[in-house]
C-alpha cells in the first residue's frame, strides 16, 4: 500500500473494548496510523440506534478514545474526532439518501438479523427497527466518503459496509460524475479465530472476553477461568487446540510462542504454569498503555482538547466534500 492512501475507521462507543477487538481489528489500524494519514472517529451518532442515554454515550466516547490513544495511535498522522462533531456527515446523509435504493438496504446484515429475530420470536417483522438502524449504512457511507477515504480497516463481519459505500459512490457518480472515490476494504491480514475464556470466539454476547484494560488482579483471575481439557501435565497436548496457546502467540516473540509450543507437544507444562505465563506476557504488554489509559479517563479534559482539535482538522476537508456534493446535486 503506498503512502498516500487515506486511511479512515470508526471506532463504536460500546464500551471498554477487550482482547479479541484489539487483535482483530485496531491493532492494524494503529499501526497503519505510523505510516498513513489517518481519520479515526468515535462512532457516537452511530450507538445511537441503541444507546438512549448520554451519559452512558459520553462515558463510552472517552473509553473508546483513551483506549485508541493508550495503544499508539499515531497523532501525528491520525485525526482523531467524535463523528458527532462534524455536521458536514448530517449533511450529506441527507444527500446520499437520494441516491440509495430502498433494497440495498434490505439487504444490510443488521436489518435482517433482526427480522429473523422478530420470525423466530413471533413479533411483528420490524418490532425494534428504527431508521437508525434500517439506514445505518448510509451513515456509515457518508463517514467514508467525505475524508476522500482510500483504505477502510474492518473486520470481516464488517466488510459489507464499506462494498455498501462503494455501490452508494458508484450510484452517486453515474448520476452526479466523478465525484467520489471507490473505498477499498482492508481485511485484517488471517490472525484466525480469538479465543474466549471458554473457547468460543472472544465476544460480549458470549460473556467469555478479557477486557482490554482490567487491573492487573482481574486480568489474573480471567486468565486463570481459562476453560481446559482434563490432561495432566505430562501429557502431550495440541497446542492449536489450546486458548492458552492461541492467546500466548499474539503476545509474544516467535522464539517464545516456540518454546511453549514444544512445552505442549512434549507433555513439559501443566494448563495452570501456561496460564500463569500468559498472563505475565499480557500483563507486560499491557501494562504501558493501560496506565496511558486510566490517566486519560482521569483527565477527561484532556481527551476532550484531543478531540476537538481533531474535529477542526476534520471539518477542514468535510466541508470542502460538501460543497462539492451541493454544486453537483443542487446546482
Amino acid at each position: 500500500m503506498s503512502d498516500d492512501k487515506i486511511i479512515l475507521t470508526g471506532i463504536k462507543p460500546t464500551g471498554m473494548p477487550h482482547i479479541g477487538n484489539y487483535l482483530g481489528v485496531y491493532k492494524s489500524l494503529i499501526e497503519l496510523s505510523q505510516t498513513h494519514k489517518t481519520f479515526a472517529f468515535i462512532a457516537d451518532l452511530h450507538a445511537l440506534n441503541l444507546v438512549h442515554d448520554p451519559k452512558i454515550i459520553k462515558q463510552h466516547t472517552y473509553e473508546a478514545a483513551a483506549f485508541i490513544l493508550a495503544m499508539g495511535l499515531n497523532t501525528d498522522n491520525a485525526i482523531l474526532f467524535r463523528q458527532s462533531d462534524v455536521d458536514a456527515v448530517y449533511k450529506l446523509n441527507t444527500f446520499l439518501m437520494n441516491v440509495t435504493p430502498k433494497g440495498l438496504m434490505n439487504r444490510a446484515h443488521s436489518y435482517k438479523a433482526m427480522l429473523e429475530k422478530n420470525a423466530a420470536s413471533g413479533d411483528d417483522p420490524d418490532n425494534g427497527v428504527n431508521m437508525g438502524l434500517y439506514t445505518y449504512p448510509i451513515l456509515m457511507t457518508a463517514d467514508i466518503l467525505l475524508y476522500n477515504s482510500d483504505i477502510v480497516p474492518v473486520g470481516s463481519d464488517q466488510k459489507q459496509h464499506v462494498e455498501f459505500a462503494r455501490d452508494i459512490a458508484e450510484y452517486f457518480n453515474k448520476t452526479y460524475g466523478d465525484l467520489f472515490k471507490l473505498p477499498e476494504p482492508q481485511i485484517g491480514k488471517d490472525i484466525g479465530l480469538i479465543p474466549g475464556l471458554d473457547g468460543r470466539k472472544m465476544s460480549k454476547s458470549y460473556d467469555n472476553t478479557i477486557p482490554l484494560f482490567a487491573p492487573e488482579s482481574e486480568l489474573k483471575k480471567k486468565i486463570m477461568r481459562i476453560i481446559t481439557d482434563s490432561k495432566l501435565p505430562e501429557e502431550p497436548k495440541n497446542p492449536d487446540e489450546s486458548t492458552i496457546y492461541l492467546l500466548y502467540r499474539h503476545f509474544a516473540n516467535d522464539a517464545d510462542t516456540q518454546n511453549m509450543r514444544k512445552l505442549f507437544e512434549q507433555g513439559k507444562i501443566g494448563y495452570g504454569d501456561a496460564k500463569k505465563m500468559l498472563f505475565e506476557k499480557i500483563n507486560s504488554y499491557l501494562a504501558g498503555p493501560r496506565e496511558k489509559y486510566n490517566y486519560l479517563m482521569s483527565h477527561t479534559d484532556e481527551l476532550d482538547k484531543i478531540l476537538a482539535d481533531g474535529a477542526v482538522k476534520a471539518r477542514a476537508v468535510a466541508e470542502k466534500t460538501i460543497e462539492r456534493v451541493k454544486r453537483a446535486m443542487l446546482g
